[in-house]
């Protein structure tokens, strides 16, 4: 890209542990901006899968090349459609870095909730490779962000999906949350 082209892209990160609603927000949130939506579950390796389905966390050393291909991919789609939203666990403070990093600045809206709450979620779903068995380690693994990160906003996620959709959509209203980075 030369110097004085810039492009503008909207990328935005749904995270949160495994039931806290992620994905029908993230797919909310895509369907109202008419951006595609990425489900960051479709780009695990395959034995990523296989350790979570049979009930094993991931290391971060399993996390940091997903991490990375969904970063890619956000900044590919987005520099194709002018922005993405992408549902991605983004835990840990160094993955929500290397997220931003990766993608080119994203925002990232971090869902969270009781253990009670997201346990009662996650046992209602069907099909679903994550067992219940594995949110401990979810929750063990969770930091919230800090004052110091950039674009990434903590959302209560207890509520009926509507009224998290719209404490969302008033989040990235914020002025604090700008909707576009240079590139």
């Amino acid at each position: 890209m030369s110097d004085t082209y810039s492009q503008t892209l909207d990328i935005i990160i749904v995270g949160g542990v495994s039931g806290c609603g992620k994905s029908t927000i993230a797919a909310a949130l895509a369907k109202e901006a008419g951006y595609p939506f990425f489900e960051g579950d479709e780009y695990h390796p395959p034995e990523n899968v296989a350790h979570m389905s049979a009930g094993h966390p991931l290391t971060d050393d399993m996390r940091m090349p997903w991490l990375t291909t969904l970063a890619h991919a956000a900044r590919d789609g987005a520099a194709q459609h002018g922005g993405v939203v992408v549902s991605c666990s983004a835990l840990k403070r160094s993955y929500r870095d290397l997220l931003q990093l990766e993608s080119g600045g994203a925002r990232i809206i971090l869902l969270h909730g009781s253990r009670d709450a997201i346990l009662t979620r996650m046992a209602a779903r069907e099909n679903h490779y994550m067992p219940t068995t594995l949110l401990d380690s979810q929750l063990a693994t969770l930091e919230m962000p800090e004052p110091q990160e950039k674009k990434v906003f903590p959302v209560l996620a207890e509520s009926t999906p509507e009224k998290v959709f719209q404490l969302v959509q008033k989040t990235l209203k914020n002025p604090l949350a700008p909707p576009r980075q240079d590139h």
